[in-house]
């Protein structure tokens, strides 16, 4: 980075990411030495940046609080990048971002250049994204409570709907929320159970985040939480099938999809929980392995759905 007017930008961006940083650290960042680095900050000044400057041999800079300027240092790549991430929302089920999504990329294309607006123009003109079929609508604004209270260790409370109709009101104490399998989940402990419970946050309504806080425990993974109770959440349909499959292969194959497997009869049992079973049953299909159905019995009419489906395909014939 040999550019002055360059290392002038990137101070400001290290001093918008940061709390205060020491002139040290920024001479070391930039390659220069101290002297350099307070011409720097001048420059700065003269842009009429509010930057505070503490003396003595630590003295560190530090921008006004509240200080704030657009993110107008960006690469071709990061301009692209996060094009293509805002228009990608719909894909994790927060297609009510579609306005602000809108807004901030119109703002984008106000302060970018002409060089970085391409690549928004590209995003806009070339990418085609559409969610999966098994995306699920979440509430944004759920959402955005939900890690606010998070953030700050409040309750929240909220009304709940389950899998089977059942309704309820919840007061919890929320750990994380995760996107997974097309679906948002907060995960928290609940006290009115007084266990560690996860709640779909599309099945969520009427959330609001309390006055109480409490400690939220260190280390919490929630991936790793998720992942070990994933094939039993709440789920339209309980599956429990039989395939003639080694429990190695099949660990490797199903696992992954949230499934639990356990070796019986020379193959595999498998069970999980789906709200449409149609997937499923596609993917033990083009395992070309026997299955035996132990339950739901709507996954015996799925299988013939399928079979029927795949029949009228194989009968039909291109007359164009």
């Amino acid at each position: 980075m040999y550019d002055p007017i360059m290392r002038v930008l990137t101070v400001l961006e290290i001093l918008q990411a940061r709390d205060h940083v020491t002139g040290a650290e920024l001479a070391e960042r930039l390659e220069v030495d101290l002297r350099t680095v307070q011409r720097y900050i001048v420059r700065l000044k003269d842009l009429h940046i509010p930057i505070h400057a503490s003396r003595g041999v630590g003295g560190a800079y530090r921008l006004r609080p509240g200080f704030r300027l657009p993110p107008l240092l960006l690469t071709n790549e990061e301009a692209f990048a996060l094009s293509l991430g805002l228009r990608a929302l719909r894909q994790i089920g927060l297609s009510a971002f579609a306005p602000a999504t809108e807004s901030a990329l119109a703002k984008l294309g106000r302060v970018l250049p002409d060089s970085l607006r391409e690549s928004i123009r590209t995003v806009e003109d070339v990418v085609a994204i559409e969610p999966g079929p098994w995306v699920v609508s979440t509430s944004v604004e759920c959402l955005i409570r939900s890690a606010l209270a998070i953030r700050t260790g409040k309750r929240i409370r909220f009304a709940y709907q389950s899998h089977d109709g059942t309704a309820s009101h919840r007061q919890i104490e929320p750990y994380a929320v995760m996107h997974t399998d097309g679906r948002w989940y907060l995960i928290g402990h609940c006290l009115s159970r007084e266990a560690l419970r996860t709640f779909r946050l599309d099945r969520v309504s009427e959330l609001e985040v309390g006055s109480a806080g409490f400690d939220r425990p260190r280390g919490f993974d929630a991936r790793r939480y998720l992942q070990e109770r994933m094939p039993f959440l709440q789920s339209e349909h309980q599956i429990d099938v039989w395939i003639d499959m080694p429990i190695e292969e099949a660990e490797r194959t199903f696992v992954p999809m949230r499934v639990v497997a356990e070796e019986q009869e020379g193959g595999t049992r498998l069970r999980c929980g789906r709200d449409r079973l149609e997937m499923f049953a596609a993917v033990l299909l083009s395992m070309g392995r026997r299955i035996v159905v132990h339950s739901p019995a709507e996954m015996r009419e799925t299988f013939r759905w399928l079979a029927r489906q795949a029949m009228e395909a194989a009968s039909e014939s291109w007359n164009g």
